[in-house]
């Protein structure tokens, strides 16, 4: 690892936030490299990573994280974790009379932890499911990197994990540091008593022992950092966790004021044992947590599957290469780490980093706190084509779906963009014509990468600020990465010029090319009043009065409504309006 970096802490607040944040692990875990003689790559991996030594004087590498989550969500997955343990046996007591034991059956371990559990043993996987070379971190040193690497190459199938993940930790391939997780006792993860549902209960949260353990843990991260650029907080929007999350943010705009705050609220397609009135808690939670997390952020960004966040959303957003199932937040969550795995480069990359505030500055001007995220995932490509010729291939429409559920504006109206493209790697980024030959686009007529995706994005929006960065390396999909993948992609992530043979399995694909943008313009108006027109109809004291006798006070509920009106008037164009419908201006006077 390199001696000087800008280093990030990420916090990772609530059960669908640790899901993504999961797979948004295991995908810079494919890209870390262990070995000092492997070149290095364009992501600088210390800025998410810390180095750290075992008690046999073997190296880590830990992530620089703090997840929080309620009581009963780790199942298999030790709170202070395995990789720093002392090997003593703890069960020793001095008690000299009759004693009684009871012991619990631990829950099972599904095959892809308990070959991990293997690989950690040095025990040799027959049938290892892993299906690529970049291989997890050894607790204690236990398995040496060309050990894992000789174990990694025999694989030949796939996990299948659909039915057996519960919770985020069945599927965690790396080690965590003891001090990353956090467990809320006051409230159950399971079953229907002591839910965090409610806003005001998470607000509620960060005092006493939850706010004293959270400041431990942030001293520690911070003061191993040499030059900390800010926090990238993962927070869950629907449930109570929201209110914890403007907390959280809030502490560390006031503890770490000028470092970069990048927030993004987490909100699952649907939540088991859905009812009405959950639905109606769901609202006014991500209402809240809009309004106060964009307050105290850098930077405030949805992300979600979820057609919109009122209580009749439209259909989950489709994406014309995968097939995941929307209800499975093992399939969905993944999908958005692939995506954040883009939409954070900007200030993780080793050449050419732009620093967090960098990047908010870049975006929320005047008040405009709020953005919003588009993706391909993954970005269609043929393979052995050029970028020219992939984009010429949308001429009508981007290529990028809604991660926000904010559609995307028709006018080409945006104040501000930044465009990220990894994946082209061995992949030309313009085109090789032959000498006199006719450009059949003008695209084509480019002479750099950048060139051409800054042509092609302007064609839409003309006149919008833009940053782009592009990054030839993919995203590597590790196991147990789910294989949600159109049948017309290849093990890289490329559009096969032939189908395949009817009756042939798909390929496992080890690695896909993303495209990515974040925006900030007039239709985040459009969208944040239609959240405030929804929750502003509703008698809030007839049909959820248990929603306000748990936080905040009916003053402080108005005022954040009228907060998140004004916000929504921010992102009027110079002309005086934005676009929506004349009862909406009628509502704002």
């Amino acid at each position: 690892m390199s001696n000087f970096c800008r280093e990030v802490i990420t916090l990772q607040l609530g059960h669908y936030s640790n899901f993504v944040g999961t797979h948004w692990w295991n995908l810079q875990d494919a890209s870390l490299s262990y070995d000092p003689e492997t070149p290095p790559g364009e992501i600088q991996s210390d800025v998410v990573f810390r180095e750290g030594q075992t008690l046999g004087g073997h190296v880590t590498h830990t992530p620089r994280l703090i997840a929080m989550d309620l009581k009963g969500s780790l199942r298999t997955l030790r709170q202070e974790g395995s990789l720093y343990e002392s090997g003593k046996d703890t069960t020793a007591v001095t008690w000299e009379g009759n004693l009684m034991m009871h012991k619990e059956s631990p829950p099972e371990k599904n095959s892809f932890l308990e070959d991990l559990d293997k690989l950690d043993r040095g025990e040799i996987l027959a049938e290892a499911d892993f299906y690529s070379s970049s291989q997890p971190q050894c607790s204690a040193g236990a398995v040496s990197v060309d050990t894992v690497n000789s174990q990694l190459a025999r694989v030949q199938r796939g996990y299948r994990l659909e039915g057996s993940v519960k919770v985020w930790s069945d599927f965690l391939r790396i080690h965590l540091h003891p001090r990353t997780i956090s467990v809320i006792h006051q409230y159950n993860h399971d079953g229907e008593a002591h839910r965090l549902e409610a806003y005001g209960q998470g607000e509620a949260l960060l005092q006493g022992a939850v706010l004293e353990e959270l400041e431990d843990k942030l001293h520690f991260f911070v003061e191993e950092c040499d030059y900390l650029q800010g926090f990238q907080v993962l927070c869950d929007l629907a449930d109570g966790f929201a209110g914890l999350g403007s907390k959280v943010t809030e502490l560390l705009q006031d503890s770490y004021g000028g470092r970069g705050i990048l927030t993004w609220g987490l909100a699952p397609v649907s939540h088991p044992n859905s009812t009405p009135m959950k639905d109606l808690y769901h609202m006014l939670n991500c209402t809240l947590g809009t309004v106060h997390m964009a307050s105290h952020s850098s930077f405030f960004c949805p992300l979600t599957l979820r057609g919109g966040l009122g209580r009749r959303p439209s259909a989950p957003i489709a994406f014309p290469y995968l097939t995941y199932d929307p209800s499975l937040w093992y399939h969905s969550s993944s999908v958005l780490a692939l995506a954040l795995d883009a939409l954070t480069l900007p200030y993780r990359l080793k050449n050419n980093s732009v620093p967090m505030w960098q990047v908010a500055d870049t975006l929320a001007v005047s008040g405009r706190k709020v953005v919003a995220a588009y993706g391909a995932v993954p970005f269609p490509m043929m393979h052995g084509s050029s970028l020219p010729d992939a984009l010429s291939a949308y001429t009508d429409a981007l290529p990028w779906k809604p991660l926000s559920a904010c559609p995307e504006p028709g006018d080409g109206r945006c104040y501000g963009q930044w465009a990220t493209l990894k994946g082209y790697e061995g992949q030309r980024l313009i085109s090789s014509l032959a000498p006199g030959t006719q450009p059949p686009t003008p695209l084509h007529s480019l002479h750099s990468g950048e060139d051409v995706l800054t042509s092609y994005i302007r064609s839409f929006y003309p006149t919008a600020p833009l940053a782009l960065q592009l990054v030839s390396s993919p995203s590597k999909l590790t196991p147990p990465f789910p294989q949600i993948f159109s049948q017309s992609l290849d093990a890289q992530g490329f559009l096969q010029s032939q189908p395949p043979p009817p009756g042939s399995p798909p390929p496992v694909v080890s690695s896909a090319p993303v495209m990515t943008s974040l925006q900030s313009g007039p239709a985040l108006g459009s969208w944040l009043s239609e959240l405030h027109r929804g929750v502003s109809a509703l008698d809030i004291r007839r049909m959820a009065p248990s929603f306000l006798s748990q936080g905040p006070e009916m003053a402080d509920y108005q005022e954040a409504l009228e907060q998140l009106r004004l916000l929504a008037r921010c992102y009027r164009d110079d002309s005086g309006g934005v676009m929506r419908s004349s009862s909406e201006e009628d509502d704002d006077d």
